[in-house]
């Protein structure tokens, strides 16, 4: 039974990589193959979808063009000083952000901020190897669903006062990014679950990440 379900699974992955590789490469001959062979790395329901739906092919296309360019990027950083490693770092969360998001996992900023708590030489080699990425990130998901678990049994009674200590904390924070925009922005991100307003609390990149979502979506 198992077998004769992964060899209908791989069938699938091979017809769906034959029309992937047929619509990437009229506009990527060069790195067609390895535009497609990243994209397959995605769930099933994921790549029908783009196959479907071209607006979504080439957002994922995009991201992996960046995980390409980053890969490279990242193999000359060892030689550069700490100087440009802590620039570069800068904007890790936001690139690692975009490819954790094709996922569509609902959870995208807790796990990026999971991710994150790795040394920067680990995340790096997440951009750049969609394999491992796509590890890491069904383990964090299960581990988010076990916390979830845990955390519905235990609390309710503290919850609104940690939510106005969360939200105290959190304005003075967003306000120094945005000070007209403070409280809608504030008001937005209180929406989140707990444990992801800690991380971005503690995580400044994420931070930002989420306060441009915000700015994004106040602007539309």
């Amino acid at each position: 039974m198992y077998g004769e379900k992964s060899n209908m699974e791989k069938e699938d992955l091979e017809t769906l990589g034959e029309q992937l590789y047929s619509l990437i490469y009229p506009k990527h001959k060069e790195i067609a193959g390895k535009l497609t062979g990243m994209l397959l790395e995605l769930p099933c329901p994921v790549l029908s979808r783009m196959l479907q739906d071209e607006a979504t092919l080439t957002k994922a296309v995009e991201k992996a063009l960046r995980a390409l360019q980053l890969a490279q990027d990242s193999s000359n950083i060892t030689c550069k000083d700490e100087d440009d490693v802590s620039v570069s770092s800068d904007s890790l969360g936001e690139q690692l952000f975009e490819l954790v998001d094709v996922y569509n996992t609902g959870h995208s900023q807790k796990i990026t901020g999971m991710l994150l708590e790795q040394h920067k030489e680990a995340v790096l080699n997440l951009l750049s190897d969609p394999k491992l990425l796509e590890e890491h990130v069904n383990s964090a998901l299960k581990t988010l669903k076990e916390q979830n678990v845990e955390e519905t049994d235990i609390s309710d009674l503290s919850d609104t006062d940690d939510t106005e200590k969360l939200g105290e904390k959190l304005f003075s924070l967003v306000e120094e990014l945005d000070p007209l925009h403070a409280n809608d922005i504030t008001g937005m991100l209180l929406e989140m679950d707990p444990a992801a307003l800690q991380q971005l609390l503690s995580d400044n990149t994420m931070l930002r990440v989420a306060v441009q979502k915000a700015q994004a979506a106040l602007d539309t």
